[in-house]
Parts: structure tokens; C-alpha cells; sequence
């Protein structure tokens, strides 16, 4: 739910990346901020280990302009595709008002993407939001990777409402940014109608 600050006149808007353990979403999060302008973005905050294993969360900040006299501030954060930190992904998601489900292409990886996606409309339901009113993209993820399972397999099994999906290799950015303003543009249509 967008957090309007009429004295700051801001409004600031929540979108989540989600999916499985290491499907991506880090790395689609880092390149989002390395293609945004210095201006338009805050500092990049990253609670991982070595390896690159999100521990609670990246969050970033962007500024997307105006809207109606308001700065529109999208909060970007990632949760942890871990079962072990179920606790932290509820309190990240809380408020949402738009995710980008990532999923890992893999076919061993089919089982953790259902159980993930499963989970987060659970989350979202717990919080009292309607999954089918939320603005959702999807990012098939590890397209290069021999063996990845078809594009239209993932899209029978995860997004049967037909929302926006993109093929992704996020280590090369292919497709990232493209995921990235098409939830942008359905945050700020769902703004529009309020």
C-alpha cells in the first residue's frame, strides 16, 4: 500500500523481488541500480553473505519523477528465497504494492519456483491484500543455461493470468531492465486509480 506523505508531498511505493534461492533476484536487483541515473537513485544496501546469498534483504531506492505535484519514490527489495527466513520474507512483503517474481529456468528448479510463488500469494493474502488485484511481472530467469525448461512450460505453471513476463539472463542483464519498468509503470497505474 503506497505511503503518501502530504507534508513531504512524496509517495512511496513498495515493489518485492521473489523466488526461489538463488533465482536471481540479487543480481536483477544490482543491475537495476547500476542503469539507473546517480540522481534518480539512493544507496544500494545489502545485508549478504560471500557467496552472494541474500541473509535479509537488498533494498535500493528510485525516484521515478513526479505524479500529480508528488515525488514517487519505488522501494526495491529483495527477500531471501530460503524457508529458513519465512519470518523475514513476510515482514519485507508487508505492504507491497507490486512484485516481480523471479524464476529460476532450471528444470531441477520447477518444485522450489511452485513452492516459492505458493508461499508468496499466501503472504499476500495474510496481509490482507488480494494477489489478483497486485501488479505482478515475472522474470524466467537462466534462459542461457542448457536444459532450461520452455518458456511457455513456465508460463502454464506459474502466471496462468497471462501478466508480463520476460525472458532473463540477469548476470548479463538481459531482460532485467525491461521487467523492471513494466512494474513501474503497473505501480504507478494502480497510484493512477486512487
Amino acid at each position: 500500500m503506497a505511503f503518501i506523505n502530504d507534508k513531504t508531498k512524496e509517495v512511496n511505493l513498495k515493489v518485492v523481488y521473489y523466488g526461489p534461492p538463488l533465482c536471481g533476484k540479487s543480481t536483477s536487483l544490482r543491475y537495476i541500480y547500476e542503469r539507473v541515473k546517480e540522481n534518480n537513485r539512493g544507496e544500494l544496501a545489502s545485508l549478504s553473505t560471500g557467496h552472494d546469498r541474500t541473509l535479509y534483504f537488498d533494498f535500493v531506492p528510485i525516484s521515478l519523477g513526479k505524479h500529480k505535484n508528488y515525488d514517487i519514490r519505488l522501494h526495491l527489495y529483495t527477500v531471501p528465497g530460503e524457508v529458513a527466513y519465512q519470518a523475514a520474507r513476510k515482514i519485507i512483503s508487508k505492504g507491497v504494492d507490486g512484485a516481480v517474481f523471479l524464476a529460476d529456468s532450471q528444470l531441477e528448479k520447477l518444485e522450489a519456483n511452485l513452492q516459492s510463488m505458493m508461499q508468496f500469494k499466501e503472504m499476500v493474502e495474510e496481509s490482507g491484500e488480494e494477489f489478483e488485484r497486485l501488479p505482478v511481472v515475472f522474470q524466467y530467469n537462466k534462459r542461457d543455461l542448457p536444459g532450461a525448461v520452455k518458456t511457455d512450460e513456465l508460463r502454464k505453471l506459474l502466471n496462468p493470468r497471462g501478466l508480463p513476463d520476460f525472458e532473463t539472463v540477469a548476470v548479463k542483464g538481459q531482460g532485467v531492465y525491461e521487467a523492471f519498468k513494466a512494474i513501474s509503470k503497473g505501480v504507478l497505474k494502480t497510484l493512477q486509480g486512487q
